[in-house]
Order: structure tokens, then C-alpha cells, then sequence
């Protein structure tokens, strides 16, 4: 039972990334899956949640506009689109799950659930 990020890098300020997070070993369908990121010396950051079935997201306000989460349950895949990048956006995002919760209205919005990802380092700088 794990989670897989994938898709950070280095990109330039204005540019576009796409992290995926892929589960084994569970059905990920059946849960919320949230986007965290950090900075080391800074508070963890919740940057997105999806909702089982897609029946809601929610975004930080850091995000609103930017990034787009969604879900491909038959790849057991969930996905950050990430636009027009900032410096500040620089971080070691992780993905995460909770199998008690299939929406984002508990606890997995603020805080990362028992299944978390080792996280992927996106750097955007010139």
C-alpha cells in the first residue's frame, strides 16, 4: 500500500508542471487524495484535495486559479496541473490519502493522512 509522486523539475517563472501520484497495492477510487507541499522552515502547506468521484475539490488560496487537481481512478492516478509558476511555488510536494475518508471535508484537507507519498521537488527559478 503506497503512493508514488512523480513530475516536479525545474521550470522557469510562468511556466507549467504536471505531478501525477500513483497507488499500488489499494483501490485509490474509494478516497480523497490531497496535495501538500514544504518548504524546510516553513509550516506544511495543504494545496489541493479531490474528493472520491471527483465530487469536489478545494484549493489554498496560494493555488486558486493556477492549479487544477483531478483524478484517472482507472489508473489509480491523481494529478496537480500546475500554471503559471512562481518562485513561491517552489517546494517538495507530497500527495496523500486517508482510507476512512472519501471526501475533503475531514481531516485529510488540513493535514496529511496515514498513505503519503515520498514527494517530488519542484524548483521554479530563472
Amino acid at each position: 500500500v503506497q503512493l508514488q509522486a512523480s513530475g516536479g523539475g525545474l521550470v522557469q517563472p510562468g511556466g507549467s508542471l504536471r505531478l501525477s501520484c500513483a497507488a499500488s497495492g489499494f483501490t485509490l477510487g474509494y478516497y480523497a487524495v490531497s496535495w501538500f507541499r514544504q518548504v524546510p522552515g516553513k509550516e506544511r502547506e495543504g494545496v489541493s484535495c479531490i474528493s472520491r468521484g471527483e465530487n469536489g475539490t478545494v484549493y489554498a488560496d496560494s493555488v486558486k486559479g493556477r492549479f487544477t487537481i483531478s483524478r484517472d481512478d482507472a489508473k489509480r492516478e491523481v494529478y496537480l496541473q500546475m500554471d503559471s509558476l512562481t518562485p513561491e511555488d517552489t517546494a517538495l510536494y507530497r500527495c496523500t490519502t486517508d482510507r476512512a475518508q472519501p471526501t475533503c471535508s475531514g481531516s485529510i484537507r488540513y493535514r496529511m493522512g496515514p498513505i503519503r507519498g515520498q514527494g517530488t521537488l519542484v524548483t521554479v527559478s530563472s
